[in-house]
C-alpha cells in the first residue's frame, strides 16, 4: 500500500465509533454479492476490552486478484458510491485483522492487515472446490475501553444497520435477492442474537416532492409507517447518498409517535457523490442542506399527521402549553414544527426572533407608525419575559429543601461575594441577579445592593467614609430610596437569611445577627438615615412560633410574618438605645407574597398574549 497507514488512520478516522466496523464489512460483502453475512462479537466482560474479538463471515465472491489489488491500493475506487478508505477504520480499533478468503471456486487467499500491511505478503494456495466466501478476525483491541455497550448488543447494532443500509437493502429486496445479516454477541458467558432479513425490509410507497432545489433533479420520498408494540417504537428519516443511508434529524427522539415503526427515505441524484470521503457528513451546502431538510421535514409531517390524526391534537396541545408558559414568545414560535423538532429548538428560535426584532428597533434612528407600535408590541414581550423570569424564580424558592444550604438559598435572592454588589446605574444588567423583589417590589429603587458584602463596605457608602475595615457580613444590605452621596434622607434595609431543617437555636440566632447589625449602623441614624428596615427570614414550624408568639406582634401576610420594636444599646457611657423594628418571616410567606404579587402582572398580560394568538 503505498500510504502510510498509521498516518492515514488518524487523518481520516480520528472521530470513527466501533459500529463503522460493521458497515465497511458489510457494504465490502453486498459488493462482493453476498447473500448470508454473520457478525460474531465475543468479549470477556465489559471492563475487560482487550478480550474484545469481532469474526465477520460472508459468502460472497472472496478476494479475487482483482478484488485483492483494490483493497491494497488506498483510494483505488472505481464509482462515486466507493470512496476507497472505509477499510482503514479496522485499524482504529484492531492491531490484528486476519483475512481468509475462497474464491474462483478452488483458490484460498490468506493475509493480515494492520499498519505493516504490504500487498506482497498474502498467501493463495490451491484448495478442493469449495463455496466461495471471506473471514475476517479481528483480534488485539486497542482502546482503553468499549466506548458504549450498545456498539456489541445484537439489538442496537441491528438497529443502526437498517439505518445505515435501508437503501441498499431496499434495492435488494425490489430485485427480489434474498440476504440474510446474523449478528451474534457472547458477553460473560451469556449470548444475544438477532438477525436481518428481507422481511424486515418494509414495503414502501412512494411519492414524488415538488421541489426548486434543483431544476435537473426530482427527489422521491419512500416511506412506511406501520403499528406496532411501545417497545419497538422507531422512526428513521434519512437521505439516500451512494448506495447507502445518512441519518437527518428531522423529528426528535422526545417527539416521536409511540407504537409506531416509520422509516422515511429520501432518493434524488442531486445528493450523489455529495460526502465526505469516511461517510459521515453530507457535503451539501449549507443553504441547501437546509432547504432540503425543510422539505423533507414538512412532507414527513404531513404524511404523520395524515396517517396519525391524534398527533395534529397532540401537537395544538403543546403549542397552547407553549403560549401559557412563553407567552412574551407568543406569534414567534415555528408553528410548523411544533412537536416535531426538539422543544428546547423551537424555544431558541423563537427567542432569537425575539431578540433580532428588538435590536432592529433599537438600532433605529427614528421610528415611523409600523415602528412604533411594533416597539410597543416588544417593551410589553420584554416586560413578559421579566415577569416570567421571576415566576420561574418564586418556583425555585417554593421547591427549595432542607438539603440546600444557606448559600444556594442565598442566592435566589441575589448574587454573592464578588458579584454580589449592584446599583443603581447598572440595574438593567443586574435585573436577572438580583431578586431584591422577592421581598419587596419597592426595593427595586435601590441605589446600592450589596450582598454577602463587609460590613465597612456598607458603612462607608452610608458614611462616605474612607478606610473603615469590618469583615462582618450581612447576608443583604440595601440602600434605597435616595443617593447617600446627594445630602438626601434615605433608607436602609438588613436581611439574615437561615436554611431550611436547622433547629429553634440555630434559627433565634437571626435576632442577635440582627440586633449586632443595628448598633453599627444606628450610630449613624440621623446622620440622613431616615428608616431601618430589619429582616430574618427563616423557616417557621409550630416551635418557632410558639417562641415568636409571646413577645412579636402577627402582620399581614400571605403566610406568617412577626414584628417587634427592641431596644438596641449603641453606647454604654453615656448609655444610649435606639428602638428598633425587627420582622422575622417565613421562608414560604415570602415565596407566597412574591407569588400573589407576580402573579396579578403574569396573569394579566397572559390572557392579553393568548388573545392576540387565537
Amino acid at each position: 500500500m503505498k500510504v502510510k497507514l498509521n498516518q492515514a488512520v488518524k487523518m481520516f478516522f480520528g472521530n470513527s465509533s466501533l459500529e463503522m466496523v460493521y458497515f465497511e464489512a458489510i457494504a465490502n460483502a453486498l459488493d462482493a454479492n453476498a447473500t448470508e453475512i454473520e457478525i460474531k462479537i465475543s468479549v470477556k466482560a465489559l471492563n475487560q476490552s482487550g478480550t474484545l474479538q469481532i469474526e465477520i463471515l460472508d459468502n460472497g465472491e472472496g478476494f479475487t486478484d482483482e478484488r485483492y489489488k483494490k483493497f491494497s491500493n488506498l483510494f483505488d475506487i472505481d464509482e462515486n458510491s466507493h470512496k476507497g478508505l472505509g477499510r482503514l477504520v479496522y485499524l482504529c480499533y484492531f492491531e490484528n485483522i486476519e483475512i481468509m478468503s475462497f474464491y474462483n471456486k478452488t483458490k484460498k487467499r490468506t493475509f493480515s492487515f494492520s499498519e505493516g500491511f504490504e500487498e506482497e505478503k498474502n498467501v493463495v494456495i490451491d484448495v478442493e472446490e469449495r463455496s466461495s466466501g471471506t473471514n475476517f478476525k479481528m483480534t488485539n483491541y486497542v482502546l482503553k475501553k468499549i466506548a458504549k455497550e450498545d456498539f456489541i448488543l445484537p439489538e442496537k447494532i441491528k438497529l443502526r444497520i437498517l439505518e445505515e443500509f435501508y437503501t441498499r437493502l431496499f434495492q435488494i429486496k425490489k430485485q427480489n435477492r434474498s440476504i440474510k445479516i446474523k449478528i451474534k454477541t457472547s458477553i460473560e458467558n451469556k449470548s444475544y442474537e438477532e438477525s436481518i432479513q428481507n422481511t424486515d425490509i418494509p414495503e414502501f410507497t412512494a411519492i414524488e416532492l415538488e421541489s426548486s432545489i434543483s431544476t435537473v433533479d426530482k427527489f422521491n420520498l419512500y416511506y412506511s409507517i406501520k403499528e406496532v408494540n411501545f417497545k419497538q417504537t422507531s422512526l428513521i428519516a434519512a437521505i439516500s447518498v451512494d448506495n447507502r443511508t445518512k441519518k437527518v434529524d428531522l423529528i426528535s427522539d422526545e417527539n416521536r409517535p409511540a407504537g409506531y415503526e416509520m422509516v422515511f427515505l429520501l432518493y434524488s441524484e442531486f445528493f450523489t457523490g455529495k460526502i465526505d470521503a469516511i461517510r459521515q457528513n453530507l457535503t451539501i451546502a449549507g443553504q441547501e442542506m437546509r432547504e432540503v431538510q425543510y422539505l423533507f421535514r414538512k412532507e414527513v409531517v404531513s404524511l404523520i399527521e395524515s396517517k396519525i390524526p391524534k398527533i395534529k391534537q397532540r401537537n395544538k396541545d403543546v403549542k397552547t402549553t407553549l403560549i401559557n408558559k412563553f407567552p412574551h414568545l407568543s406569534g414567534y414560535f415555528d408553528t410548523q414544527n411544533i412537536g416535531y423538532i426538539h422543544q428546547n429548538e423551537i424555544l431558541k428560535k423563537a427567542q432569537d426572533d425575539f431578540f433580532r426584532e428588538q435590536k432592529e428597533i433599537l438600532d433605529a434612528k427614528s421610528l415611523n407608525d409600523e415602528q412604533f407600535k411594533k416597539s410597543l408590541e416588544l417593551s410589553s414581550r420584554a416586560l413578559t419575559e421579566y415577569i416570567l423570569f421571576r415566576q420561574l424564580t418564586i418556583e425555585k424558592l417554593k421547591r427549595s429543601t432542607v438539603s440546600d444550604s444557606e448559600a444556594e438559598l442565598h442566592k435566589l435572592f441575589a448574587s454573592m461575594r464578588k458579584d454580589g454588589r449592584f446599583d443603581k446605574k447598572n440595574s438593567v444588567d443586574d435585573l436577572y441577579r438580583n431578586n431584591a423583589w422577592l421581598l419587596d417590589d419597592k426595593y427595586m429603587t435601590y441605589e446600592t445592593i450589596l450582598s454577602d458584602r463587609e460590613m465597612g463596605e456598607l458603612i462607608q457608602e452610608i458614611t462616605d467614609e474612607d478606610g473603615i475595615s469590618d469583615d462582618n457580613r450581612p447576608d443583604m444590605a440595601l440602600i434605597f430610596s435616595n443617593n447617600p452621596e446627594k445630602k438626601k434622607p434615605f433608607d436602609v434595609v438588613i436581611v439574615e437569611f437561615k436554611k431550611r431543617g436547622i433547629s429553634l437555636e440555630e434559627n433565634m440566632k437571626v435576632i442577635t445577627q440582627l440586633e449586632k447589625r443595628a448598633r453599627k449602623l444606628m450610630k449613624h441614624y440621623n446622620n440622613q438615615i431616615q428608616r431601618i428596615w430589619f429582616y430574618g427570614i427563616i423557616e417557621f414550624n409550630n416551635e418557632i412560633e410558639m417562641q415568636l408568639a409571646g413577645e412579636y406582634t402577627e402582620l399581614y401576610s400571605s403566610g406568617k410574618m412577626y414584628y417587634k420594636e427592641t431596644n438596641v444599646a449603641i453606647s454604654v457611657n453615656p448609655t444610649i438605645k435606639i428602638p428598633i423594628g425587627v420582622f422575622i418571616w417565613d421562608l414560604d410567606a415570602v415565596a407566597n407574597d412574591a407569588d400573589a404579587r407576580n402573579s396579578a402582572f403574569l396573569n394579566l398580560i397572559k390572557s392579553k398574549f393568548t388573545q392576540e394568538d387565537k
